[in-house]
């Protein structure tokens, strides 16, 4: 039971770095891109819930095989607009919204006898060229679009900072991306999620104040190649 062990160590780490930082432990996402579905149901045997995926039919594959799970879905790749009634039908979560386009779609389509589809605007942080993201400035029109659909839930907010080889230069984007959260949170009451941090970086981010951490390799190993 390997993904038994991983799973409790890397939960593990998690609670020693909040505890250090004295933050409250945040939630684990574990990102199940390109991971077999035995895999998933091995780790949702031993506690854990919530998967990140990548692509649409991917997840949709995934979601029709393990469908007696009671798994919760988050979809945390780039979202194209032509997808978007599927992922609106499929997902719990959609982290990646970050243009005024996917927010009507992602309304329109959300069955009416599902819960409102819980959304994060994804910032680029750092104002890559090779991103996906709004800018900064640009999250409080998101969010105040995404807050007036009542099939929608803004529950606040994820990036993916650059990768620098020297992870502590990767401190000063976990930084404004907190306080970007903390002022929507002051203005929006059902924002309570900053997901940021990833298996390199999770310590620090939990440090500058993460809720969800996306976790892939540290959990299930290096992933296989796309096929």
């Amino acid at each position: 039971m390997i993904l038994a062990s991983t799973l409790s160590e890397t939960l593990q780490r998690i609670e020693n770095a909040a505890k250090a930082a004295g933050r409250p432990v945040p939630r684990l996402l574990a990102v199940s891109k390109l991971q077999p579905s035995a895999a998933i149901a091995q780790l949702a045997a031993d506690g854990q819930h919530a998967f990140g995926e990548n692509y649409v039919q991917e997840a949709q594959a995934k979601a029709r095989e393990l469908a007696g799970l009671g798994l919760e879905w988050h979809l945390i790749g780039h979202l194209q607009s032509n997808k978007a009634e599927a992922a609106a039908t499929l997902f719990d979560w959609v982290q990646t919204v970050d243009r005024g386009k996917l927010v009507a779609a992602l309304a329109r389509f959300r069955p009416a006898g599902r819960p409102p589809l819980n959304v994060l605007v994804q910032v680029n942080v750092d104002d890559e060229t090779s991103k996906h993201g709004c800018r900064p400035g640009e999250v409080d029109a998101l969010a105040a679009a995404i807050a007036a659909e009542p099939g929608l839930a803004l529950r606040g907010l994820m990036a993916i900072p650059t990768p620098h080889a020297d992870i502590e230069l990767r401190r000063p984007a976990f930084r404004r991306m907190r306080e970007l959260f903390d002022g929507l949170a002051a203005r929006y009451p059902s924002v309570d999620t900053l997901s940021m941090g990833m298996s390199d970086d999770f310590a620090l981010a939990i440090g500058e104040g993460a809720t969800m951490v996306r976790i892939g390799t540290a959990l299930f190993g290096a992933r296989p190649p796309k096929t």
